[in-house]
């Protein structure tokens, strides 16, 4: 199982928000066709990434939605304390006022600015 940590601060080297982004979505368990499909890649630049030979690029599309995504998960972090088995189960079951499962809405229904705006009024303010 994947460890959760804090991330301190947004990446803003671009290796760096890569590798971070690369990390945040083992967590939940997103697969790399999950991952490709919320910053708008195609899988093989998802490979290229995670194989350290390409970096998302400042600018892009990509590096905002990846911005998102680890603006979502530090939220979720707060909001759960840390607990990685609470943050994988936050993000699989349905949420009212979502109305429905965050991993699907991500992933599936490109809604993933709305789960961040959710996390982000639900979650303790970062210290």
């Amino acid at each position: 199982m994947t460890e959760v940590f804090s991330i301190p601060g947004m990446p803003v080297n671009p290796r760096r928000r890569t590798q971070v982004t690369l990390q945040v979505t083992a967590l939940p368990g997103l697969y790399q066709a999950e991952l490709a499909r919320i910053l708008g890649l195609q899988c093989p630049q998802i490979g290229r990434l995670a194989s350290g030979r390409e970096q998302l690029e400042p600018g892009t599309a990509a590096w905002r939605q990846a911005g998102l995504l680890l603006r979502g998960y530090q939220a979720l972090y707060r909001l759960t304390g840390g607990d990685g088995v609470a943050m994988r189960h936050w993000l699989r079951v349905r949420q009212a006022a979502l109305e429905g499962t965050p991993h699907l809405l991500m992933v599936d229904a490109g809604r993933l600015a709305e789960v961040v705006a959710h996390l982000e009024r639900q979650a303790p303010a970062a210290r």
